[in-house]
Formats: structure tokens, sequence, C-alpha cells
């Protein structure tokens, strides 16, 4: 596994992760077995191991039954049990807590009836739900998210299988270190103290100490490598010990930056995107030797080609789609040479899977009967492509293509009459989940709506999470009930699409926070009329098949919808 990290970022912030650490917790954590053998003389003085753990690790306190991390979280850390023991649960429901009045569809009587029982004013609430909330398990003290808790955590145990890890387990690693889902819950079985080392923090060891690294390595191919790879079409027909041979040999690859929202947003502000292409690291370059297979594992690149003194952008490459494979299949069969024809560079944070030309070759292309959906770009003409050069550039540059279900509008056709709206005002008690304006190209802009993105930032570092990405459909939807207007997620999100808004009682009246006087704040954004019959009530209203919720990355179905 290696890491193109840039080797001058700067890993440690102005606010420690944990300000009370002190010298001998800081001590405590480099005598684990996991920090022990690492070497202090591979890290620069300018950033000494320890001033690292002091940056970017915190010693936390959980009570039995307290959610430690949720399956479906996007998770930036890892942790390791100092004291008592942890249960991990794989079958635990992916959105708890989710409140079943949001989730259920709703009858036809049930919509319509909606209609004449929306509220008057504006981001009214039923606020005797919040005084239930401690039935679901959110706990608070003095006025602030404690967290979650399993509400009967006897019964829980007796009704799932449940993995014990005890004094020194790690466990959550992988996730932080590929930008992917949890995939178990995790929660204190009893009394527990628990170190959480953010990934900056990790990625910086990995990249000085190369023990540190074999080990990470090691777990991810024991835990997760064979499982993706036989999920590929590429590699599922090859049988177990073949699978375990190109396991065993392919690098995992991470490049770009964990934080790009950020970086983004200045990008954004200062309007500089001219250099979009210059500033994404390189994951492979035109005319470099195919050494393996890049498959993209998670994340977004940029597929391009030389074109005079720049790069023109041919397509964009995502999770499961693979580069190079063109190239390695021509060679096989006497057609070229095994250099690469277009690059690929990194939009945002990429992880990617290399795999040993050498062993796509013997394995995988006398095995393959039909090729698989790739990130090839194959050199089509300008003419044959679907969305014109300027069109890709911009949806590209934007990092627009990060979503699945976002609000695309045709400006020929719009005529201004707000019935999307309106049809959204009316889904959503009078309050409705999107401004109609956005960045624009030519006739289509990009409204300022939740995109429901394939990497959604927004979820990372929400306390209660109460924003989530549903297990059945992959929308990114906010719990009322458990949201704290703590604009986590607003801040995160790189398209300003989350909004935190002042609520009100059914009467009118504000909701005042009884500590603090000021009023309760919620995060609110579009969740494509969760619950509601037929889909997003915006698309459904507009009468003149203006407006469209699609994933921006499809090229061809988006210009099928802009060429009809």
């Amino acid at each position: 596994m290696t890491t193109a990290a840039d080797a001058d970022e700067l890993v440690f912030e102005d606010d420690p992760y944990d300000a009370g650490l002190t010298e001998a917790g800081i001590d405590r954590v480099l005598a684990l077995p996991l920090f022990r053998s690492v070497d202090p003389t591979r890290f620069p003085a300018s950033k000494p191991l320890r001033e690292l753990i002091r940056n970017h690790a915190r010693i936390d306190k959980y009570e039995r039954g307290q959610v430690i991390v949720r399956k479906g979280d996007y998770g930036h850390s890892a942790f390791v049990v100092l004291g008592g023991a942890v249960g991990v649960v794989f079958d635990f429901p992916l959105d708890l807590p989710t409140s079943a009045e949001s989730t259920a569809k709703r009858s036809w009587f049930s919509s319509l009836s909606q209609l004449w029982r929306n509220a008057t004013v504006p981001e009214a609430r039923d606020t005797s739900r919040y005084l239930k909330r401690d039935e679901w398990g959110l706990r608070y003290r003095e006025g602030q998210a404690q967290g979650l808790f399993l509400r009967n955590i006897e019964q829980f145990i007796g009704e799932h299988k449940i993995v014990e890890l005890h004094n020194g387990d790690l466990f959550g690693e992988i996730a932080a270190l590929s930008r992917s889902p949890r995939t178990a819950t995790v929660f204190a079985i009893a009394s527990s103290e628990i170190l959480e080392l953010r990934w900056t923090g990790m990625r910086e060891i990995r990249r000085r100490d190369e023990g540190f690294r074999k080990f990470m390595d090691e777990r991810y191919r024991n835990r997760n490598l064979k499982n993706h790879l036989a999920e590929s079409e590429l590699f599922k027909n090859l049988g177990e010990d073949v699978l375990s041979q190109i396991a065993a040999a392919t690098q995992f690859e991470t490049y770009g930056s964990f934080e790009w929202h950020t970086s983004y947003k200045r990008q954004m502000a200062s309007k500089d995107l001219g250099r979009a292409l210059d500033e994404e690291p390189a994951i492979a370059s035109q005319g470099d030797y195919v050494d393996g297979l890049i498959m993209i594992r998670s994340g977004f690149a940029r597929v391009s080609e030389r074109l005079g003194e720049g790069h023109r952008t041919l397509s964009v490459a995502t999770n499961n789609d693979v580069f190079g494979l063109e190239e390695i299949e021509d060679h096989h069969a006497g057609r070229g040479p095994l250099t690469l024809r277009r690059s690929l560079h990194a939009i945002g944070y990429v992880d990617v899977l290399r795999v040993p030309t050498a062993l796509v070759e013997q394995y995988v292309l006398p095995n393959r009967a039909a090729p698989p959906e790739s990130a090839r770009g194959d050199g089509e003409d300008e003419d044959e492509r679907p969305l014109d050069q300027g069109l890709v550039d911009f949806l590209v540059d934007r990092r627009l293509i990060n979503g699945t279900k976002a609000m695309v509008i045709d400006t020929d056709r719009c005529v201004g009459c707000d019935d999307c709206v309106r049809a959204c005002a009316s889904a959503h008690d009078n309050n409705p989940r999107f401004i109609r304006h956005g960045p624009e190209h030519g006739k289509l802009m990009v409204a300022n709506a939740c995109m429901h993105c394939r990497d959604p930032v927004c979820l990372i570092g929400c306390p209660t999470g109460a924003i989530h990405r549903m297990a059945d459909d992959g929308r990114v939807v906010i719990n009322d009930d458990t949201c704290v207007g703590c604009g986590t997620c607003a801040n995160s999100c790189p398209y300003n699409n989350i909004r935190l808004v002042e609520i009100r009682d059914r009467d009118g009246a504000f909701v005042i926070d009884e500590n603090t006087g000021a009023p309760v704040l919620k995060a609110t954004k579009c969740d494509l009329c969760l619950g509601q019959l037929g889909g997003p009530a915006c698309q459904r209203a507009c009468p003149h098949d203006a407006l469209v919720r699609i994933d921006i990355a499809d090229q061809e179905g988006l210009a099928d919808w802009v060429n009809r």
C-alpha cells in the first residue's frame, strides 16, 4: 500500500485533537504494540512523532452501550482499545437511528391530505417528538449531545452475533484510510477507554515508517482486498488460489487530499478553475510503461490526453472503473506497445488498486468473455463524444461529477414559473429544500440542491450520526430528531447545499434552547422526497421538462437528456 501524499503538506493543526492529552498520555500511546516499533528517527525535526500524536490523537471514555462508530458512517479515524471491551456487529441496520415517520412510504391519501395539513409558518416542527429522543438512544449532558446508546444492551447482545475486542485491538483503520463506509457498528460492551487517531496522523506514520506501513497493508489484504477483487467483473470467475495470488501482489494506493472539500472551497472562492488539472495528483501519465491495471476503488479520477501544450479531458473514472486495460489487451495480442495512451489524475481523494500487468495477462485475459465497463476513454473523435468539451470541463473542474442525483435545469426551457419550488415546499411542510440557482454553463444550470454525492464528505464528523446514507438506495438524508444543529455537515458540504435553519413549533413560535436562550437550529437539505410517492416532486412538477435529477458521471445519460 503506497500513499501519494504531498511531502510538503503540513499535518499539524492550530487546535490539537485532544487539548487535554498530556505527556503521560502520549507516552501511553507510544507504548502500545501498534506504535512501539515505530522509529522516531524517521520523522523530521519539524514533524516529530510525539507532536504528530499530540495533534492527531485523543483518548475518550465510552459508557456501556455507547456507540463508537456506526455501520455506513464515513469515518476519518482509527481506534485502539486501551481498556474495557467493545463489541463489533455486522448485521446492525445502517440507518440507526432513523425516524420511521420520515422513511415510511405514504399512501395516496396521506400524500394528498398533507397538502392541507402543512404548516403555515416556515420550518415548523412537531416538537413533542424531541422530548422522546431518549427512547431511541440519544443522550444529552449539559445540553450537548453525548452520543448514541443502545437502548437495551442485554437484549441487543442476545439477538446479534458480537465479536469482542479488548486491550490493544485496532479497528476502523481500513475505512479511515480508504474513505469508505464503515462495515460494522462498534459499541462499548463495558465502560471503555478508546484511543482515536485521525487519518492525517495515520497517513504520516505510514509514509515515514516501513514497518507500520507493512502492518497496515497486510491487514487490508487479509480483510478486504480479496473480497473487493472478487466483486469485480474482471476477477469474479477466478478461483480462490488465483485470487489470493493476485491479492498478494496488488498494491493499494491513495492520491489527493482527504480534506479536498476545503481546498475546493478556496478554489471556488478565487474562481481560479483554469489550473484545476495542474493541481490534481497524477496517478498515471500518458507515455508511461503500463506496470499494472489500475482499478478505481473509490473517488474520482480525470482521464485526459495531451493536446498541444496542455490536456483535454476525455472522461471521468469512478468506482470500479479500470484504466490501462486497453493497452494491456493490445500488447498481449501484439497490437501495440505497453505504454499508456492517456493520463489519469486524481480529482479530490482517490483510492486505487494496481494489479501487476503480468498477472492480468496470465489469469484475466484468457478467461475474459466480454469487456467490462472501463475508464479507457477510447480516444474517440470529439464529434462522437456525448458531451461537448466545454461542458465536460465545467462538470469536472467544479467536481459536479460527484453528484449521483444532481438537479440539472435546462434554462432554455425553464420559464421561471417556480412550480418545482412550490412542489418541493408542498412535500416538506411548506419548506422548500433547494434554491433555484447555481453554477451555469451554456443552457445548463446545476441548482443548489443536495446532489447525494458518491463521496459525501458531509457525513464525516457528525456527532450524532444524524446525517447518513440510506442503506437501500444510497440517498443522503438528515434525521431531524437526532440533528443538534452543530453545522458540521453544512460547513463540510463543498457545494453549499446544506443550510441551518431556526425552527418553530406548530404555533409559529421559535423553539428556544433552554441552556443558551438562542433559537434551536437544524440542518436541512434535499432528501429526494423521502417517503413521497412518485419520487422527487421538483422533477414531477416541471411542466416544461426543464428539470432532471441525474447522475452527472453518466455522460451518455446526461447527453441524451440535453439533446432530447
